[in-house]
């Protein structure tokens, strides 16, 4: 299985409806982790995610406690990314079955939550003072390296 995209209490639709959007291009799992910062129903979301909703592999989880038992189910690696990371993305050695993990707009990944992660790896900013990137294009920017590092590319 290939890595799967998880996005913990993401806050603005139209992030989350641009990265269902990739993660549908590229077949892959998106999960949702609540409190979500909006409906699922919301236009904003949908609107971002134009008509492919129906092609994207959507999970959603109450709460951190329902995520962490399905991914114990399934067993795989978290990966943090965070601008507190301590690696760089790009010397993260990607497998299988991983799960990347994105924490909302406002506040990254909650702590405990970046603790629990097996990887913590962040995507360089050489601006200092940019903060981080927008959450889809992070999501897009792990995403893509990990698919291209085990061969998921045509």
């Amino acid at each position: 299985m290939p890595p799967r995209v998880v996005l913990v209490h993401p806050q603005i639709p139209p992030n989350t409806g641009n990265i269902a959007r990739t993660c549908a291009a590229t077949k892959t799992q998106l999960h949702l982790v609540g409190p979500l910062g909006f409906e699922i129903s919301d236009r904003y979301l949908k609107r971002a995610g134009l008509d492919y909703w129906p092609h994207v592999d959507l999970h959603y989880h109450q709460d951190i406690a329902a995520f962490e038992y399905e991914r114990q189910q399934k067993g795989g690696r978290l990966i943090g990314f965070s601008v507190s990371g301590n690696k760089n993305y790009l010397d993260c050695q990607y497998r299988d079955n991983d799960w990347l993990l994105f924490g909302s707009e406002t506040s990254g990944l909650p702590p405990q939550i970046l603790e629990a992660c097996d990887y913590k790896i962040y995507i360089p900013i050489h601006q200092p003072k940019v903060r981080s990137f927008n959450l889809s294009v992070s999501v897009t920017i792990g995403l893509f390296e990990a698919l291209r590092q085990l061969g998921y590319q045509n």
